[in-house]
């Protein structure tokens, strides 16, 4: 299971109402690379895979595939703006360590 906080599934459809044409929801994977060995991959996606699964946040269709999702249980999406910046942060339970520019990591 993941969860989007209200301010990231906030911000997301924001974004998604820019996009021509509408996507039909957002695809949260990891995938290899990165100095750690693993980094995040968000996309928007026009079509949902038979093996996907979909979870939903006040009407926002997140998609994760199935290789995804064991390196994605239990962990929170939430956007975040600060004086440095803005952008989206993963709280990954299942995270060992991190790289020192936080962008990659490993299990």
């Amino acid at each position: 299971m993941i969860n989007l906080t209200p301010g990231a599934t906030s911000k997301v459809k924001e974004i998604m109402t820019q996009q021509a044409p509408v996507p039909t929801g957002l695809r949260v994977a990891v995938v290899g690379g990165g100095c750690s060995g693993f980094s995040y991959h968000m996309a928007f996606e026009h079509q949902i895979n038979g093996t996907d699964n979909v979870y939903e946040f006040d009407g926002l269709k997140v998609l994760v595939d199935q290789m995804s999702e064991m390196y994605l249980d239990g962990i929170e999406i939430d956007y975040i703006e600060t004086l440095e910046g803005a952008g989206f942060k993963f709280n990954n339970p299942n995270v060992k360590s991190t790289c020192g520019c936080g962008s990659s990591f490993s299990v």
